[in-house]
Parts: structure tokens; C-alpha cells; sequence
């Protein structure tokens, strides 16, 4: 090794550290929601980013998915009990369906969801 590249290896390691330093974590963006969840919810709920309600008195899918408590399971029993439903909503969903929101709606779960008040 000559002198200069001697020099030249604690200057690119010192580069290096100092740049990863400067790498920002992102949490990865959330899946598209499935064509059926926009066509039968998105004209009441927010499904997808930035998460603004059309409609203000009606929770996004992300407020949903983050309260405490909820998981795949209780959003499936929740969309599975017909008499939940407010009166708005004149379709039925199959268990699919039904699988095919609660699936979309947990990858929406954040550790660093903050609600928006």
C-alpha cells in the first residue's frame, strides 16, 4: 500500500460512517387498498394516504386500525355483523370481502400512529 492510500482508507471510512449517519429510516408506505375497498368505502372512509375523511364525522381506515384493541380478527367480526352497519351502506360482504378489508386495514397498523384530533 503506498502512503497516499494509507491516508486515503481512514478518510473513506470517516465518509462512509458520517453518510450512514445521515440515513433516515422511513416506515414503509402502506399497500394500495384493493379496488373494492375504494369503490365500497372510500366514498365515506379515508383508505388510503393522506388519510382525510371525505366525510368528517367518519373515521379513515388508518384511526380504525390503530385504536387500541384491534386486530384482524375484531375488524372481521366487526364487518361480519351486518347490524353495524349504519344505514348508508346498502351491500353485503362476503366472507372474501370481508377478509379482503380486515387484511388491507391491518397493514395500516403504525407503532408510531399518533390520532389526529
Amino acid at each position: 500500500m503506498t502512503q497516499r492510500s494509507l491516508l486515503l482508507t481512514p478518510v473513506a471510512v470517516g465518509f462512509t460512517l458520517a453518510l450512514s449517519a445521515c440515513v433516515t429510516t422511513r416506515p414503509t408506505a402502506p399497500a394500495q387498498p384493493p379496488a373494492f375497498v375504494e369503490a365500497a368505502c372510500g366514498g365515506c372512509h379515508s383508505v388510503e394516504p393522506p388519510f382525510l375523511s371525505p366525510t368528517a364525522a367518519v373515521p379513515s381506515f388508518e384511526s380504525i386500525a390503530n385504536r387500541p384493541g384491534v386486530t384482524r380478527a375484531t375488524i372481521q367480526a366487526w364487518l361480519r355483523n351486518a347490524h353495524n352497519y349504519p344505514e348508508q351502506m346498502d351491500f353485503d360482504l362476503t366472507q372474501e370481502k370481508v377478509e379482503e378489508v380486515a387484511d388491507y386495514m391491518i397493514t395500516l397498523r403504525r407503532s408510531d400512529y399518533v390520532p389526529v384530533e
